[in-house]
């Protein structure tokens, strides 16, 4: 039993510190505990602790005794210069005079006086965790205090591991459910474009990401970033990647890796990067082969990723490779379809007309070589015109029936629906999935909202519907041929109702550009055709935001032929 009652109380009042840290399971709240217990156990008018990145940076500042807007005034946290980056990795250092000392170079603009110092290292798991410095104690600061603090950090030290293994659990508990998500978004038949826009959005909330970039195969044999949410996503968007380098490096190894910097990372290849600090690369994997690669991005001075991110980050980059997967499925069912339909129109082409045309040909033919011998008399040549007509006619019939059976399946079919078909299969002739767009007044819907669709398929007429998909299928078309890109984005936008209402469709590619020399323009002039009809407008011209091409084409809802 102690019998100093100072000390005895002292003892109480550490056990007491201990059990408030241990108890928190909020990273941030133990520091904030520790930081707060140091200070009313030394008799500390101030402190802080800054807890270290790997390069030595003030990754976060928690402190205590700071007045209200203090801590604003006083601006960024210690860059660890001075009497804070003299601190000792395993000793302490008490400056009881900090005016005449000579590590004392003054106070930050709105930073209040301070007359004496102590500062310890912080270590945790091996390490150096940060950097507790306080101040201001009557009478200064003493060996008793070291003491103090080793304990009192000695307990931080559980509680953060603690706390460390709480945040792991939740964090599991939080990527299970985005993954159930993604697979129930999945599963009911989100397009590849909206599932993977989806991933990257659930995988930089869960994972605390400030940006997440899918990769997948573009153009050729380069990879770029199809997909970006978050911070700088219209830039990274369409941003090729090198041969060499960490995003490759992990699609060939099929091994997902952790970078503690970009910003100061020694090789970077791609500039748009260095705006970013920690990042995490997780393959995209499906039976063993990678398709692609997940990147999550933190902004520099964030904390860094866990290696305990990685596992969960690669359960759902996989998620992604099956979205593509799925994606494929659909596409080889819709060509499939597509390729059954080319059989029955060529078999009941060949069946029918061109086979009624054929003997019709025969008939003809006989007729002209017994005029030329003079034994048909005018009754029966008028007779045998008349029965070549009526096989023409007929056959002209066969043929209006055979269309008329081609479009009737898509009569039932929404337009919306249309569209999707076209941009699935312009994915063989592009080398990427095209990205869709449907808005409704100016906001853009979901492919899961049934009635905003419902909604978008009655505003259309019927004509327009038509040449909407006939000019969708000629401006991928024009992609594919000539602009070597490596993404494309189609706005359809329907505005108002009629008559007033208006119908746009925006082909934008990020390739080439307009070639100076074109040879074929008739698909052009047909664009240009389908508008006019409508009393509606068609160009072609450079993206105004970026390189590539725009195509813009646009025709109000009423009728200007009726």
């Amino acid at each position: 039993m102690n019998s100093n009652p100072k000390e005895a109380g002292s003892d109480q009042l550490l056990i007491q510190a201990a059990l408030d840290m241990t108890k928190q399971l909020d990273l941030r709240e133990v520091l904030q505990q520790f930081v707060d217990q140091a200070c009313a156990l030394t008799g500390a008018a101030y402190g802080a602790l800054a807890v270290l990145d790997a390069w030595g940076e003030t990754t976060m500042f928690i402190h205590h005794g700071f007045g209200p807007g203090e801590a604003e005034v006083i601006g960024h946290p210690p860059v660890g210069k001075g009497m804070i980056g003299a601190i000792p990795n395993t000793d302490a250092l008490i400056i009881n005079d900090i005016a005449n000392h000579p590590l004392y170079t003054g106070f930050p603009a709105g930073h209040r006086h301070m007359g004496n110092f102590l500062g310890v290292p912080v270590q945790m798991q091996g390490r150096t965790f940060g950097r507790l410095y306080l101040a201001d104690k009557p009478r200064g600061f003493g060996q008793e205090d070291v003491k103090l603090l080793k304990i009192l950090g000695n307990v931080a030290g559980v509680a953060v591991e603690n706390a460390r293994i709480y945040r792991e659990s939740t964090n599991r508990e939080r990527w299970v459910t985005a993954s159930q998500t993604i697979t129930s978004a999945m599963l009911e038949g989100a397009e590849e474009e909206e599932a993977l826009t989806l991933i990257a959005e659930t995988v930089r909330e869960v994972s605390g990401a400030d940006t997440a970039l899918i990769v997948l195969p573009s153009v050729g044999y380069t990879w770029a970033c199809e997909i970006a949410d978050g911070h700088m996503a219209n830039e990274l968007v369409g941003m090729v990647f090198p041969p060499q380098g960490r995003t490759m490096s992990v699609l060939h190894e099929g091994a997902g890796m952790i970078v503690d910097s970009l910003a100061r990372a020694s090789t970077l290849r791609l500039p748009l990067l260095k705006n970013f600090g920690p990042a995490l690369y997780a393959p995209l994997m499906n039976r063993g082969a990678a398709q692609g690669v997940l990147i999550l991005l933190r902004l520099p001075g964030k904390m860094e990723f866990e290696s305990s991110d990685l596992p969960l980050a690669e359960s759902l980059a996989s998620q992604a490779a099956f979205a593509l997967e799925l994606a494929s499925a659909r596409h080889a069912e819709d060509m499939a379809a597509l390729l059954d339909e080319r059989d029955r129109i060529s078999r009941d082409l060949h069946d029918f007309a061109i086979q009624q045309l054929f003997a019709t040909g025969m008939q003809l033919d006989a007729a002209r070589e017994k005029v030329r011998a003079g034994t048909l008399s005018a009754v029966e040549t008028e007779g045998l015109l008349d029965s070549a007509l009526a096989a023409v006619d007929e056959s002209v019939c066969q043929i209006r029936s055979i269309v008329h059976d081609l479009r009737e399946p898509d009569q039932d079919v929404g337009v919306v629906e249309r569209i999707r078909r076209e941009t699935s299969l312009a994915r063989n002739a592009l080398g990427f999935a095209p990205s869709l767009i449907v808005e409704l007044d100016g906001e853009a819907i979901s492919s899961a909202d049934d009635d905003a669709l419902d909604e978008v398929c009655e505003r259309i007429r019927p004509d327009i519907a038509d040449d909407i998909v006939a000019v969708i299928r000629e401006g991928l078309a024009n992609v594919a041929r000539h602009a070597h890109a490596t993404a494309v984005r189609i706005t359809t936008s329907v505005e108002g109702l009629a008559p007033e209402g208006q119908i746009t469709i925006n082909v934008v590619d990020d390739g080439v550009g307009i070639p100076a020399q074109r040879g074929r323009t008739s698909g052009l002039g047909n664009l240009r055709t389908r508008a006019r009809q409508h009393g509606g407008s068609f160009k072609i011209e450079p993206n105004p935001d970026r390189p590539g091409t725009r195509l813009h084409w646009s025709v109000p809802m009423s009728n200007p032929r009726q």
